[in-house]
């Protein structure tokens, strides 16, 4: 009776560590709201999307500046774009609480920083080096700082042990290379960068379509986000589109697009139906977004490809590699509902009954079109993970439920 006891008590200990668990999510604008102080840096984390990045993370130090020195930073007049990289220099990937400022192995470290994730900072540009220095101060400067430290550490402003760290440093670390002009939506070549990272065969068809390539052109600065099938996918997809019209060949090119900016974190917590560039009043030409923990799919009627890479993720501009070419059903509809097989002849004789007939529920496995060995073999895996059961997809009330009924039952 005590060991039933003692292991009942030690399951409901573990579904309250868990549920504390999934309940930890930080939200940075949230704990900077608290202090007044950080206002401004609070309102640019917002508005340059790093507030989402930020909470998308799982161990991070933001290292926040007050209100005077962010004014020093808007004088400059610099980009929203330069703003953004400026303070994506001031969030570590890794975690730095108060304590462990001041207990740095052999005196120094170099962390890593979002601005160096984002690949827009020169060789090792985006670390910061931090120092425990004499008399109880810490320094923080960019990695070649020559022993010069510009800012220092002020206090710790938040904490969630090994989660996230909000500390105050004096000023705003200087760095050239995140200063540097940052070229606006327009000036961007996206077909450039395509090109440049495995998805050429997509960019030069997108260029050969004027209307297709216009459209893209036309949403640059209002807010742009592509989805590029690498080349093997597109290579393979090429004789289909070579047999669409004129307007499917665009339709197809502007449906791999849609008109607002969305973030990976974006595309994460903004599940569901999406409009592309294509979509025009009756033609839905939609799509489904749907994450399966880090990972997010795209899902037509016909097809489910994954985002496999980013290419760039600048505001209001994003542009994301994905295995498969989306297929919307507009424009294959044929592909929905094949045709009927013909019916058979009767026979002049009745065969016998066979001893061992299959059953009916077999025959229509058998002539299911998940059967037919013209889908797509990657697809049927998806589907068939799809139907499984996941804790993922029981949300957070079916977990409770879940580890309700598990103590109870062990009563």
């Amino acid at each position: 009776m005590q060991l039933r006891r003692a292991t009942t008590a030690g399951a409901f200990l573990l579904t309250l560590t868990l549920l504390t668990t999934l309940t930890e999510a930080h939200n940075i604008t949230r704990l900077l709201a608290k202090h007044p102080e950080f206002s401004t840096f609070n309102h640019y984390l917002t508005l340059t999307h790093l507030a989402a990045d930020i909470n998308d993370r799982t161990t991070i130090t933001v290292c926040a500046v007050d209100n005077s020195a962010m004014s020093a930073l808007l004088s400059k007049h610099l980009s929203i774009y330069s703003i953004k990289n400026i303070l994506s220099l001031h969030v570590l990937l890794d975690y730095f609480g108060a304590k462990k400022l001041h207990q740095i192995t052999n005196g120094t470290a170099l962390a890593a920083t979002m601005f160096q994730a984002t690949g827009s900072a020169a060789g090792s540009s985006g670390f910061v080096n931090i120092t425990d220095l004499k008399g109880g101060k810490v320094g923080f400067s960019p990695e070649d700082n020559d022993g010069n430290f510009p800012s220092h550490f002020v206090k710790s402003v938040e904490e969630v042990p090994y989660n996230i760290s909000i500390i105050q440093i004096s000023t705003l670390l200087p760095n050239q290379a995140a200063e540097a002009p940052t070229p606006a939506p327009a000036e961007l070549n996206i077909t450039g960068i395509m090109s440049a990272h495995g998805c050429k065969i997509f960019a030069d068809t997108l260029l050969a379509t004027s209307d297709a390539f216009k459209t893209y052109e036309d949403n640059l600065n209002g807010g742009l986000t592509v989805f590029c099938p690498m080349d093997d996918a597109f290579k393979a997809f090429l004789p289909k589109f070579k047999n669409l019209t004129v307007a499917g060949k665009a339709a197809l090119l502007e449906y791999h697009g849609i008109p607002v900016y969305q973030s990976m974190s974006m595309l994460k917590s903004n599940n569901g139906l999406m409009n592309t560039l294509a979509t025009d009043g009756a033609s839905k030409f939609d799509f489904t977004v749907q994450n399966d923990g880090q990972q997010v799919t795209l899902r037509t009627k016909l097809v489910t490809a994954r985002i496999t890479g980013t290419l760039i993720d600048e505001q209001p501009v994003a542009i994301y590699t994905i295995d498969k070419v989306l297929q919307p059903k507009e424009l294959f509809k044929g592909a929905l509902t094949p045709a009927p097989a013909p019916a058979p002849e009767k026979p002049a004789h009745a065969p016998k009954k066979a001893k061992h007939a299959p059953s009916p529920v077999a025959e229509q496995e058998a002539d299911s079109p998940a059967a037919s060995p013209d889908e797509d073999p990657a697809d049927q895996t998806a589907d068939d993970s799809n139907g499984a059961v996941r804790v993922g997809r029981l949300g957070f009330g079916g977990f409770v439920f879940t580890s309700v009924w598990l103590v109870f039952s062990l009563l």
